[in-house]
């Protein structure tokens, strides 16, 4: 819970660098969070509003987040427009995802890794 709420603190913070346990945090959160939301709509026989309200309100984080990961591996943030290309982009950017973060200081700021030990 930390991680997500660390994620909502930075709420529109593009610069500087974020680990890649913040950013999976942050999409599995949204991922469970969407899925009760999902389900209690479901159940009552809604038509979707609290999703759809619930996406909007985390897209901007979940962007920001992203960037933040993009730029510990050394990438700029405009590499997230890759996703827009089918599969491949998704392919991309999964990879960029999981990689580690650079070590040491980069472009974009202190590792974070090292700022937070």
């Amino acid at each position: 819970m930390h991680w997500y709420l660390e994620v909502l603190k930075k709420y529109a913070v593009f610069e500087g660098r974020a680990r890649r346990k913040e950013y999976w945090f942050f999409v599995l959160f949204n991922l469970i969070i969407s899925f009760v939301l999902g389900f209690i709509e479901g159940l009552f026989g809604g038509p979707g509003v609290l999703g759809a309200i619930y996406c909007l309100a985390v897209l901007i984080p979940g962007i920001a987040v992203a960037v933040r990961c993009l730029h510990d591996t050394g990438h700029s943030g405009w590499w997230l427009l890759i996703g827009l290309v089918p599969i491949v982009g998704f392919i991309v950017l999964l990879v960029f995802m999981v990689q580690d973060g650079t070590p040491g200081p980069n472009q974009y700021g202190p590792n974070p890794k090292e700022v937070s030990a």
